[in-house]
C-alpha cells in the first residue's frame, strides 16, 4: 500500500470515486459487485492501492460508463510507474510542486494566464533566483537554488522531441516589472522573445488599454489532459499551488481564459511590445 501517492495516482483514484458516485454506488456496494471489500474501494480511490488497466475497464463497466475516450485515458494512468525527474526533490519541496511538474508532464496542452509575474515555464535562472530571494519568510541559500533547479527542469516540457504546445498570455505589468534590475530585465525579455519564436510557444501581451478583464486578481495555469475530464486548474495562491478538477471548475476557467485570451493582442504586436520594453531600458 502507498503511504505517499503521487498526485497522478491520487487523480486517478479521485476520477474512479467520480464514476462509482454518478452510478450511486457506494464503496461497499461496488466492492460486493467485485468480490472485495469495501476498504478496498476507498484505498483504490485514495491513490493507496494500485490499480490495472484491466481493473479500470471492468470497474467502468460496472458503473455503466460508455465513455470510451475516459476509459482509455484512465487505463492509459495505470501504465506509466516509472519515476519521474521531480521525485529526486521530494524530500527537498513541497509534495504540491512535485505534482505540479507531474501534471505538467503528461498535459497535451498548457495554457497559462499571469498578471504580475513572468510564468514560470519561461523564466531565466537570473529571474526566478530574484523571485525566491524576495520570499517571506527567507528561504535559505541551498533552498533558492534547489527552487530554482526544479523550476528549470519543469521546462523540459517546451524541449522535448514532441514539446506541449503552451499559450501564455501576459499582462503588461508583468513585462515591465523590474525584478533583479536591468540587465535581468533584459535578459528575460530576450528569453521571452527567443521562446515565441518557437513553433509550439505562443506568447500574448494583455495590454494596459484593454481594461478590465475576468480573473484580474489571480495567475490561472491550465493543463488539458487527454480527454476534458481530465484537465486540470492550477491556482497559484502564498501558501502553495491549489488544484481543481471538479466539471464546472474546469467550464469557467476554460471559459476564464478564452475571455482573456480574446482581450490579448496577437503574437506579432506583442513581440512589438517586448522589443519597445527592451528599447526603453
Amino acid at each position: 500500500m502507498r503511504n505517499n501517492p503521487t498526485g497522478r495516482q491520487f487523480r486517478l483514484g479521485v476520477e474512479l470515486r467520480k464514476l462509482r458516485e454518478r452510478a450511486g454506488l457506494t464503496a461497499t456496494e461496488a466492492g460486493q459487485l467485485l468480490g472485495v471489500k469495501q476498504n478496498q474501494i476507498s484505498n483504490t480511490e485514495a491513490g493507496r492501492i494500485g490499480v490495472s488497466a484491466e481493473r479500470v475497464r471492468t470497474l467502468a463497466r460496472h458503473y455503466r460508463c460508455g465513455d470510451r475516450a475516459l476509459i482509455q485515458a484512465l487505463g492509459d494512468m495505470t501504465a506509466d510507474r516509472k519515476r519521474g525527474w521531480w521525485e529526486e526533490y521530494r524530500e527537498l519541496l513541497p509534495t504540491a510542486l512535485l505534482d505540479l511538474a507531474e501534471v505538467e508532464h503528461y498535459a497535451t496542452r498548457l495554457r497559462t494566464s499571469v498578471t504580475v509575474h513572468i510564468p514560470g515555464l519561461l523564466q531565466t535562472t537570473e529571474h526566478a533566483r530574484e523571485l525566491f530571494r524576495q520570499v517571506v519568510p527567507e528561504f535559505s541559500p541551498p533552498d533558492i537554488e534547489h527552487r530554482v533547479s526544479y523550476r528549470i527542469k519543469r521546462q523540459a516540457v517546451l524541449f522535448k522531441d514532441s514539446p506541449t504546445p503552451y499559450l501564455a498570455i501576459i499582462h503588461e505589468a508583468a513585462l515591465r516589472m523590474r525584478f533583479g534590475g536591468s540587465s535581468v530585465v533584459q535578459g528575460q525579455l530576450k528569453h521571452l522573445l527567443d521562446m515565441s519564436d518557437r513553433d509550439h510557444v505562443t506568447l500574448k501581451v494583455l495590454p494596459f488599454s484593454a481594461g478590465s478583464f475576468p480573473g484580474s486578481g489571480q495567475s490561472v495555469f491550465y493543463s488539458s489532459g487527454p480527454v476534458p475530464q481530465l484537465d486540470t486548474v492550477h491556482l497559484d495562491q502564498s501558501h502553495g499551488p491549489v488544484f481543481l478538477d471538479a466539471e464546472a471548475q474546469l467550464e469557467m476557467y476554460r471559459i476564464l481564459l478564452d475571455r482573456v485570451e480574446s482581450l490579448a493582442l496577437g503574437p506579432e504586436e506583442s513581440r512589438d511590445i517586448i522589443h519597445h520594453l527592451l528599447q526603453e531600458l
